[in-house]
């Protein structure tokens, strides 16, 4: 398999401050540990993109206040922190993901994993939240189905839900969000009961799994649940929320995945589909960790075929 590496130093510009979980230190390990699969992936180098392109997710008014709390370094909220590079940085994060659906569509290569921050999945098409300030993946989302992937699915296997992710196409039948994550974990949102409305009714799938459990109950979701939604949708391009603050280390989560529980994950998602895939980082906060599962997702999208 042809997998592309999409990173880029500005990343490490976006300051969040002292002791905030979600630093430059998290993509400086990961670097460190992914070097030796470098010879075998191929490197690339995202895009800082437009504000027409933001605009396919958020409000004129959202993108707005993200420049100005870069431009004056404030804080959105308590969690959500700019600094005056975190606009350049946040927009090259989504610009990952668009240079990985343009290298895909070109057959340049078949996946990609984007190493980027500020992560995206909490930001609502109206809100930045939850260390994010862009939802990159689901503005990938939108790109892809402009360059043809019409039918898009979105998993997310970090530990908190996908709140964002989930507000921006719950009445879409076009993307279908599917997501396990902790129950009662920030940020209280993707209960069972929600499945999309409208005309996304359906299309939204969430699995809640208590603190505490491991192994074993999230492989039961991606060995079980998961692959019914793959066959009944059908979709023309996976894109990945890889957040790995499931990990039994996380200092912000409750669950007891292991290093090769995670493997197994990615191993069970690839194995899905025969169609492209496309993981971005999201969470993961104990940084020694995170170097380790990137790196052995990595090694999963090298090697694991497609059914």
């Amino acid at each position: 398999m042809n997998v592309a590496y999409v990173t880029d130093e500005v990343y490490l510009e976006h300051d969040t401050g002292i002791s905030h979980p979600e630093s430059r230190y998290r993509l400086e390990s990961i670097e460190r540990t992914v070097n030796p699969l470098k010879e075998r992936l191929i490197e690339v180098s995202p895009i800082a993109v437009s504000p027409n392109i933001l605009a396919l997710v958020h409000t004129p008014e959202h993108i707005q206040n993200v420049i100005e709390a870069s431009e004056q370094s404030m804080a959105i909220d308590s969690d959500t922190i700019c600094s005056e590079h975190s606009y350049e940085a946040a927009i090259k994060a989504v610009g990952a993901g668009i240079v990985s659906v343009d290298g895909i569509k070109k057959g340049e290569f078949d996946r990609a994993f984007c190493a980027v921050r500020p992560p995206g999945h909490h930001a609502t098409p109206v809100q930045a939240m939850g260390f994010c300030l862009f939802n990159n993946v689901a503005i990938t989302a939108r790109y892809a189905q402009q360059q043809g992937y019409k039918k898009v699915m979105i998993i997310d296997f970090d530990v908190h839900h996908g709140n964002g992710t989930q507000d921006t196409f719950y009445d879409d039948d076009t993307v279908f969000y599917f997501s396990s994550h902790q129950a009662f974990a920030y940020p209280g949102t993707g209960m069972e009961k929600e499945k999309g409305a409208g005309k996304g009714e359906g299309y939204t799938a969430n699995f809640l799994v208590m603190p505490d459990s491991g192994d074993e109950e999230l492989l039961d979701i991606y060995e079980n649940d998961l692959p019914p939604c793959v066959t009944a949708y059908q979709p023309d391009i996976i894109l990945v929320s890889a957040g790995y603050d499931l990990h039994e280390s996380d200092p912000l989560a409750q669950l007891n995945v292991t290093t090769e529980g995670i493997r197994q994950i990615v191993r069970l998602i690839l194995k899905s589909a025969d169609v492209p895939y496309l993981f971005f980082l999201e969470g993961g906060y104990d940084v020694k960790a995170l170097g380790e599962n990137v790196k052995v997702t990595l090694e999963e999208m090298l090697t694991i075929d497609t059914i």
